[in-house]
C-alpha cells in the first residue's frame, strides 16, 4: 500500500476520534416528579407514594424512609408523576375483570381521595376527575402495573398452593409395646392471591393418617411354650379435596371428593362424589365461617372378618344418595395462634339408618419462624358400622405443624 494512502488513513482515523471526543454527552433522563405529602400539623415530605391499605398509605421518602400513615393524619397528598398511576378500590366493591376501578394519579384533599386521569403535573386545574371518593370509604391504593398484572395474569396448577404440613409420634417400649404415628397434609390455593380483587376459585386438599400397633405378651407367658403375644393394629386415614368457583365474592359453586378408612369402625373404604353450593357469611381479616350442602353419590365397603375357616362381608357394600351439610369456622387468635373448627354431617336418603358425622377442632402455636405446636380432635360417628365395631371413634393428637408459605 503507498505511504500516502497510510497516511490519509491515519489522520481520518485521527479526525474522527477527535469529533466523538468533542461530541456532547447525552443529557440524563430526568428524574421523576417526587410526590408530595403534607401532614395536618404543616410539615411536608417528598418521595413515592407505595400503596395504599387498612385506613394508611405507605409513602418512601428518601429522608425518613418508607412510612406507614393514617389518612386522618394526612392534609394534602399528590401524586405528581403522570407515568406512575394507581387503581383506587373502594370498600365493599371488590373488583374483577367485569368490574374495573378507576385508574389515574392520585391527590387527597379535605379529606376526599380523587383519581384524575390525564393530569398533567404543571397543571392540576386541567384534570379529568375518574373518581372521587372519601379518604374512610378507600379499602386500597394499587400501583397500576401491579393491578393490570393481577387482573390479567393466569397461573398455573402449581403456582399459588399454601398450606401446612403436620407430624406427630407415640412411642412406647415396655411390658406392653405401642407406636402410633400421625401425619397430615392441608393445602389450599385462591385465586387471585391479593384480597384487593374479587375471588374467581379456591382448591383445597387435606390428608391425614393415624397408624397405631400395639403389642402385648401372651396372657401366661411362663407356660412352655409361652402364650403367643397379642397384636393389635389401629388404621384411621381420610382424603379429600374440593373445588370451588365464585359467583360472587360470597357465594360459590363446588365439586367435591373423599375418601375415608377407619379400622376401628370397621369401615374398610368409604368414597364420595358430589356437588352443591357454599357461602360465606362472616369473613374478615380475625374469623371466616363457611357454610355448604352437596348432593352426592357414597359407596360403603365394610372390612371383612373370617367365619368357619371361611371369608364373608360382615356387612355388605352399601351405594347411598345423601348429602354433606358442612360449616367450618377459623379465628385469628392473640399471638398469632388460630382456632379452626369443622362439622359435617352426611345423611342418606335412600336409606335412613345409613349417616354419619365428624366434628374436627384443632389450635395452632407458633413456636419458631414457620414451626408451631398444634392440638387437634376428631370425634367420627358412623351408624352401620360392621357388627362387633363401635360406632363412635375418638382422636386427641398432638404435634409439630410446618407452614409452607
Amino acid at each position: 500500500m503507498p505511504v500516502r494512502h497510510i497516511a490519509l488513513s491515519l489522520a481520518a482515523l485521527s479526525l474522527l476520534l477527535k469529533a466523538n471526543a468533542q461530541a456532547p454527552a447525552k443529557p440524563a433522563p430526568p428524574k421523576p416528579t417526587p410526590d408530595v405529602l403534607v401532614f395536618t400539623n404543616g410539615d411536608q415530605l417528598t418521595g413515592h407514594l407505595e400503596r395504599a391499605a387498612g385506613g394508611s398509605v405507605v409513602f418512601a421518602s428518601d429522608m425518613a424512609g418508607e412510612l406507614t400513615i393514617p389518612f386522618d393524619k394526612i392534609k394534602e397528598l399528590r401524586t405528581e408523576n403522570k407515568d406512575e398511576q394507581f387503581a383506587l378500590i373502594e370498600k365493599g366493591h371488590p373488583v374483577s375483570r367485569r368490574t374495573p376501578a378507576p385508574e389515574g394519579t392520585v391527590s387527597l384533599a379535605a379529606g376526599v381521595v380523587a383519581v384524575h386521569t390525564d393530569r398533567p403535573a404543571a397543571n392540576a386545574a386541567s384534570s379529568e376527575t375518574a373518581a372521587s371518593v372519601p379518604a374512610k370509604s378507600v379499602d386500597y391504593i394499587v400501583p397500576k402495573a401491579e393491578f393490570d398484572k393481577q387482573v390479567a395474569g393466569k397461573q398455573g396448577f402449581f403456582h399459588a398452593w399454601n398450606g401446612t404440613a403436620t407430624g406427630g409420634a407415640t412411642l412406647v417400649r415396655s411390658t406392653t409395646s405401642a407406636t402410633t404415628l400421625t401425619a397430615a397434609l392441608n393445602l389450599i390455593r385462591a385465586l387471585p392471591t391479593v384480597p384487593w380483587l374479587a375471588p374467581r376459585n379456591r382448591t383445597t386438599l387435606n390428608v391425614v393418617e393415624t397408624y397405631g400397633k400395639n403389642t402385648s405378651p401372651g396372657a401366661i407367658p411362663q407356660t412352655t411354650p409361652p402364650t403367643p403375644s397379642v397384636t393389635t393394629l389401629s388404621s384411621i386415614f381420610h382424603a379429600d379435596s374440593e373445588r370451588d368457583e365464585y359467583f360472587s365474592p360470597r357465594v360459590y359453586a363446588l365439586g367435591d371428593v373423599a375418601f375415608d378408612h377407619n379400622y376401628a369402625q370397621g369401615l374398610q373404604f368409604q368414597q364420595v362424589y358430589g356437588g352443591g353450593i357454599g357461602w360465606t357469611p362472616i369473613k374478615g381479616a380475625k374469623q371466616q365461617l363457611d357454610l355448604k350442602a352437596d348432593l352426592h353419590y357414597e359407596k360403603q365397603q365394610f372390612i371383612t372378618t373370617p367365619v368357619n375357616g371361611s371369608v364373608v362381608a360382615s356387612t355388605p357394600s352399601m351405594n347411598l344418595i345423601g348429602s354433606t351439610f358442612f360449616e367450618g369456622y377459623r379465628r385469628n387468635l392473640p399471638h398469632k395462634m388460630v382456632f379452626n373448627e369443622t362439622a359435617n354431617v352426611l345423611p342418606a336418603f335412600n336409606d335412613s339408618s345409613a349417616y354419619s358425622f365428624n366434628l374436627t377442632a384443632g389450635l395452632v402455636m407458633p413456636v419458631f419462624k414457620r414451626l408451631s405446636a398444634s392440638i387437634n380432635t376428631t370425634d367420627n360417628y358412623l351408624n352401620d358400622p360392621s357388627p362387633g365395631y363401635n360406632k363412635n371413634s375418638y382422636q386427641f393428637v398432638t404435634g409439630v405443624t410446618y407452614t409452607l408459605r
